[in-house]
């Protein structure tokens, strides 16, 4: 596909999965972050995203651009759009343990995970990440923008229920703090540079650490969504957009969009809540039963656990697969997967786009478990009868460039 084709395909995906805030009271009234003047004067094309005002791409890159970009460099980009939540109280690692479908006590110090969080019919209402801080005595949690709401509901309807059992467990939520993910090969070498003193060597991945870059306080984790090696950094509001200048300032570092986020995201084959999962997505479903430990799938203590320990032993109707094509349109969320030889329906696309990197048309979908081999031959309907040949294919698209 033509670089502008391509670039139109994807701003129409982001436009659709916003739609729902257009035309209503809430476009008048979209949130923003500390960044959003800083973005406009860096030549950000902002959209509405989740009720957000964010940029989905910058003037100076294209989004297949700045998807290149932060494969080979390293990309700056705002995510703190997204929740972020301490939890504290002498019974908190108990609590998370019923409420998150991961193991939370086995956690080491400054250790990070991701996790999924579940309603009672195994849904994953949320996928989030989490950190043990012990020596500050809290854990840290942070989740999709586009969730807080519902999250928030859910968690504090579990607390209450917690707490009434005579449990001591209490949360926050943190709206001091802006989020920054500076992500990319580079990333590394570049904050090497600010901060000399400490070795990068040491920070492990998925573990996170409290740093002072030129006189800025702030948290940095050693974990992404792109894919890539890279970080996200949790800094006061005050001082985010010093940083963020800071940052810049620095050889082969730009700032990235949504658009980049989501089209590296799709390459790691990792999923976009609302598109890939949502409250009727079970784990096993989503192929995320990795996220719960061999012990804990005997017996699932935490919500929704009855529904995915019976999927565990029972199996499921469909699972999600990367699929792949050789030329033509990219498929797109919603289109329907045909089986080859009978064109009937038997699932659908949740994500799509054309590949930056592999310069080829990939998507991620649920399809039955009898056609999720890889390899075999499937075919997506674009529009109006018109198909296109996919294999299933192994996920990630692109190979992970995470530090080990």
């Amino acid at each position: 596909l033509p670089l502008s084709e391509t670039y139109m395909a994807q701003m129409r995906q982001y436009l659709r999965h916003s739609r729902r805030y257009f035309g209503s009271s809430e476009a008048q009234q979209l949130k923003t972050t500390k960044l959003c003047e800083f973005h406009k004067s860096k030549g950000g094309k902002m959209v509405d995203f989740a009720g957000f005002y964010m940029p989905v791409q910058y003037a100076n890159m294209s989004i297949q651009e700045s998807t290149l970009h932060t494969r080979k460099n390293a990309s700056i980009f705002d995510v703190s759009h997204m929740g972020q939540l301490r939890y504290f109280g002498a019974d908190r690692v108990e609590f998370l343990e019923h409420l998150l479908v991961g193991s939370v006590k086995p956690l080491k110090s400054n250790q990070v995970k991701y996790s999924l969080m579940c309603n009672a019919n195994g849904g994953i209402i949320d996928d989030l990440v989490f950190a043990n801080l012990d020596e500050a005595n809290y854990h840290y949690m942070v989740i999709n923008a586009g969730r807080i709401t519902q999250d928030l509901a859910h968690i504090d309807d579990q607390i209450a229920t917690f707490k009434a059992k005579g449990k001591d467990v209490d949360y926050e939520f943190v709206d001091t703090d802006a989020l920054i993910a500076f992500q990319g090969k580079t990333a590394v070498d570049t904050l090497s540079r600010l901060v000399p003193e400490f070795d990068f060597n040491e920070l492990k991945f998925f573990y996170l650490t409290q740093l002072n870059v030129k006189g800025i306080p702030m948290q940095v984790s050693r974990t992404g969504y792109t894919g890539e090696d890279g970080f996200e950094i949790a800094v006061n509001n005050d001082r985010a957009q010093e940083f963020v200048e800071i940052l810049l300032n620095e050889s082969g570092v730009e700032l990235a969009g949504l658009g980049a986020r989501d089209s590296l995201r799709l390459e790691a084959g990792l999923c976009l809540y609302g598109n890939d999962i949502d409250e009727s997505t079970t784990p096993n479903e989503a192929n995320l039963l990795w996220t719960i430990s061999k012990k804990r799938r005997e017996s699932c203590p935490f919500v929704g656990g009855s529904v995915v320990k019976d999927q565990i032993e029972n199996g499921v109707q469909r699972k999600r697969v990367g699929l792949i094509g050789v030329k033509g349109l990219a498929p797109r969320g919603g289109m329907k997967i045909l089986d080859e030889t009978s064109n009937e329906e038997i699932g659908v696309v949740t994500s799509g786009s054309f590949s930056p990197c592999l310069q080829l048309p990939i998507a991620m979908g649920y399809v039955p478990p009898s056609q999720s081999e890889i390899g075999n031959r499937l075919k997506v309907e674009i529009r109006n009868g018109k198909t296109v040949n996919v294999d299933v294919c192994a996920l990630p698209f692109v190979e992970k460039g995470y530090f080990k």
